[in-house]
């Protein structure tokens, strides 16, 4: 049995150590919202946080999350209001949206670092992260947003 704690709810989990996170979080228990993309960590579709560090699921071991706090999309926000959520929608982001929640898990990491973030900055954080429609200029404008969002927020 492994220990994770998933979205601030520990599971106590049947599966074998060198398990991929990814397999772990959609097929033992049922969050669906991390895609698999590639399986090589090289696409980003797989994005969730370990402790606040965004990594790639698809080649993170099970037993690397032991004990440890893991944030899925589901988990960013119960009522998906989010700013990055609210200023994806406004953006108009997603096309096929496949790989919009390891977009949007590894921008949280990127404003959680850099509440404002330039172009470049945003640019290279997000750089590991593939979006097959081509929706980048429409993802760094829902950045800025949130950026913004957030900022607004904060001084309420």
């Amino acid at each position: 049995m492994i220990n994770i704690n998933v979205n601030g709810q520990n599971h106590h989990i049947d599966a074998d150590p060198n398990m991929p996170l990814l397999w772990a979080i959609r097929d033992i228990l049922g969050l669906t919202g991390t895609k698999f993309g590639c399986g090589v960590a090289q696409c980003g579709a797989c994005t969730v946080h370990l402790n606040g560090e965004a990594v790639r699921s698809c080649v993170t071991k099970v037993s690397r999350a032991a004990g440890q706090q893991v944030t899925t999309i589901e988990g960013l926000s119960l009522s998906s209001d989010h700013p990055l959520q609210l200023a994806w929608q406004e953006a108009d982001v997603p096309q096929c949206g496949y790989c919009q929640s390891g977009q949007i898990m590894s921008a949280a990491v990127l404003l959680k670092e850099n509440p404002n973030p330039t172009d470049e900055d945003i640019d290279n954080a997000m750089s590991g992260n593939i979006c097959r429609c081509g929706t980048y200029i429409r993802i760094r404008s829902a950045i800025h947003q949130a950026a913004k969002m957030q900022r607004e927020g904060a001084k309420s």
